[in-house]
């Protein structure tokens, strides 16, 4: 089994670095290899709902189901595979940090043979990708923090 843990701190509101991470639809704008992803039923995730993630691994595409096994707004929301190339447990949990975010992400991966790789050497690249992954999602929103708000030209008076 493969146990990774990573943290990160976000220089934004709680509310907003969770509702981004627990919307499936975000993933592959942040996680290596997500092509895309969908919630299987309508509207808000809550507890055992379920989504689908098509995605590359290894040159390897792959769809894989996963199951909502907890959420707590605005602090917890982990997930389970129930198909594709790993049997995974993921959460992310949100924690206020002199008023930005830590996120911190853990997974247990159980390998089922699908690389006839070294677990020890997937492991490691496995967390090489999670911090990338984690680096590009602080990126990702802090610069909307930088965004300057739309300007409205109002017509001239003559």
């Amino acid at each position: 089994m493969i146990n990774l843990i990573s943290s990160i701190l976000i220089e934004r509101p709680v509310k907003q670095v969770f509702d981004f991470v627990s919307t499936p639809e975000n993933d592959f704008q942040w996680q290596y290899g997500t092509l895309a992803a969908a919630r299987l039923s309508k509207g808000r995730h809550t507890m055992q709902t379920f989504f689908r993630s098509i995605g590359h691994l290894m040159g390897r595409r792959n769809l894989s189901t996963f199951e909502v096994t907890e959420l707590e707004p605005n602090k917890k929301y982990g997930f389970k595979s129930l198909s594709g190339p790993f049997h995974s447990q993921t959460s992310y949990v949100c924690e206020i940090a002199n008023g930005n975010t830590k996120l911190t992400i853990s997974t247990q991966v159980n390998v089922v043979n699908f690389f006839h790789m070294d677990e020890g050497i997937l492991g490691r690249r496995m967390k090489k990708q999670l911090e990338e992954n984690l680096a590009t999602l602080k990126d990702l929103l802090e610069a909307q923090r930088n965004q300057p708000a739309a300007t409205v030209l109002l017509p001239m008076e003559t």
